[in-house]
């Protein structure tokens, strides 16, 4: 008599291991495989956004999209700075050649989706003008952790 096990290995809710190499081909699929975290990306591409604004945005719970944003940030995708209570989150182009190319050409792409246009034009919108939290040129660049 044989007996066989299939274990199920999917497991969507699992933290992501802090990499040994952010940026790696691997972390940066895995990060672009999700629709929030597309949602994310696309947000914070060439500007900085409070956490607060992607609540508000993306319609999802606070927990939710930090959690996203921790997953980004541990992939090198993206960094954080603390002003107060709030966190502000900016994209990093990985130093990885074909990683960056990859994470430029699908933040291309997603600038076409009517759902990302409709995200962007929310931020925009927001009670509260998100270019107040802009870099300034020379200041010090946020932290990647």
């Amino acid at each position: 008599m044989d007996i066989y096990v299939k274990a199920n290995a999917l497991c969507y809710n699992a933290p992501m291991p802090k990499p040994r190499n952010p940026a790696a081909l691997h972390h940066v699929f895995r990060a672009l495989a999700d629709p929030t975290r597309l949602r994310l990306l696309n947000l914070i591409a060439g500007r900085e956004v409070c956490v607060c604004y992607f609540v508000e945005i993306l319609r999802l719970s606070q927990p939710k999209v930090s959690r996203h944003l921790a997953y980004l940030r541990r992939a090198g995708l993206a960094s954080a700075r603390r002003d107060g209570k709030w966190m502000h989150y900016r994209l990093e182009i990985p130093k990885n050649k074909a990683a960056a190319t990859i994470l430029r050409e699908a933040l291309n792409h997603l600038r076409n989706e009517p759902q990302m246009r409709q995200d962007v034009a929310r931020l925009s919108s927001a009670c509260c003008a998100p270019q107040k939290y802009q870099i300034v040129p020379g200041a010090p660049r946020p932290e990647l952790l």
